[in-house]
């Protein structure tokens, strides 16, 4: 696998960027917990690895990062998050102790799809932050520059971003001027959050074009050298005068 490629898992990325993200504890796996990740268990079999002696080695190795966490963590692979989870669904991911932290991780499709290919090294650990959908974006840069901007959740419209959209553009370049040249790709898809107190930080970086979702850019098949600004929800249209509908 090239330098370009494993960029876009955490732990080659975040020395670089270490400065534009949350800390971050890393926890190297031995073998057998690749293999473990790589089964995509069930429930029941989640639980029964739990009790095994493979399953309390992984777990004491979460116990020391975890109790360095204050409050819950967000606990995910440097190459994806258990998104997939039911934790996820209804916590978006908070845990709390090596058990539940484990217990999902070991039920994630994504992570058994990662690790059965090989993409799996460390398991990866921040602190817990409730995240405001409207403030998460994607950042498309193509050759060093920023090209668009993509509202990440595309569940609603956001009224409240009408008013700051502007300005998030013109934070969103100087961020990319700041950190890109770090990396030893120019072309790249960046997740970020915005926050009211530090700006912009990092949650993710994604290789350019094949399943990484355009979002509001719609397609890949686009002249990227030409800035598309920022894109957001549309507000919902308005139905005025006489409707009729037949049946």
């Amino acid at each position: 696998m090239s330098q370009s490629s494993n960029i876009f898992r955490t732990n080659e990325w975040y020395t670089a960027l270490e400065p534009f993200t949350w800390h971050t504890k890393f926890v190297k796996l031995q073998d057998f917990m690749i293999e473990a990740l790589s089964r995509g268990m069930d429930e029941e079999e989640a639980r029964a690895f739990l009790y095994s002696s493979q399953g309390k080695e992984m777990m004491s190795e979460l116990i020391e990062p975890l109790a360095d966490i204050p409050g819950n963590a967000f606990v995910f692979v440097d190459s994806c998050a258990p998104t997939d989870t039911e934790r996820f669904e209804n916590k978006r991911g908070a845990v709390y102790s090596p058990r539940s932290a484990l217990f999902y991780l070991l039920q994630s499709k994504k992570i058994a799809k990662a690790a059965a290919e090989g993409k799996v090294e460390y398991i990866c650990l921040r602190p817990f932050r409730r995240i405001t959908r409207a403030r998460e974006f994607r950042l498309f840069i193509y050759k060093g520059e920023l090209s668009a901007m993509s509202q990440y959740h595309l569940n609603r419209h956001y009224r409240r971003l009408e008013g700051v959209k502007d300005k998030y553009w013109k934070q969103a370049v100087e961020f990319v001027k700041k950190t890109v040249w770090r990396l030893p790709v120019d072309t790249l898809v960046m997740d970020v959050y915005i926050t009211s107190s530090k700006g912009f930080l990092i949650i993710d970086l994604n290789p350019w074009g094949g399943d990484t979702d355009p979002l509001l850019l719609r397609t890949w098949e686009r002249d990227w050298s030409v800035p598309a600004g920022i894109q957001v929800m549309a507000p919902p249209t308005a139905i005025s005068g006489d409707v009729k509908v037949s049946f």
